[in-house]
């Protein structure tokens, strides 16, 4: 019996819905520490309905399958629904995951919730701010602060921080100074 069925086979080859949302309204970034998958699930919601998802993940096989199946199943989906997609879900729709595998299935329903929370966080108004590492808007709150020339930078995560802190200079262009909050 082969490790994969073909349907984890075809969204690790063809994955459908790779790459990132430029108007979107909610993005969920999950990683395991352990295999060391990063996900980000980039959801857009027209009147509470998710019209348009996809993804970009940095994983194995069953990572990138689990992404691709997950932004097929939330697509034409209202919110509640979504809610309700389960990691068991994801795996079954791709006809199974090995055992040492489902924690992918984990990440791409962590993912998930993720961006929903985020897109909630947007909508009732939160802060704003730009990464200037990896050019995404992220809500303040959840973000990672530096500040750097009495200005307050924020990132979404500890890879974007410590780059801008490495070399600030490089992501201060007049292009990017929408990051900096006084």
């Amino acid at each position: 019996m082969p490790l994969y069925s073909d349907k984890v086979m075809d969204h690790f080859s063809n994955p459908s819905n790779m790459g990132e949302i430029k108007e979107l309204n909610g993005i969920g970034r999950v990683g395991n520490v352990i295999c060391g998958d990063v996900m980000n699930l980039y959801i857009k919601v027209e009147d509470e309905k998710i019209v348009d998802a996809k993804f970009k993940t940095l994983g194995c096989g069953a990572a990138i399958a689990t992404s691709s199946m997950v932004t097929e199943m939330v697509k034409g989906k209202s919110i509640n629904e979504a809610l309700e997609i389960s990691n068991r879900a994801v795996a079954e729709a791709l006809d199974g995951l090995p055992p040492q595998k489902l924690h992918c299935s984990v990440l791409a329903e962590e993912a998930l919730q993720a961006a929903i929370k985020d897109y909630f966080a947007r909508k009732e108004g939160a802060k704003m701010a730009r990464d200037l590492v990896c050019k995404m808007d992220i809500v303040e709150e959840k973000a990672l602060k530096t500040e750097y020339q009495g200005k307050a930078y924020y990132f979404c995560s500890q890879m974007c921080k410590e780059r801008f802190e490495a070399e600030p200079e490089k992501f201060l262009s007049k292009e990017n100074s929408r990051g900096g909050v006084n």
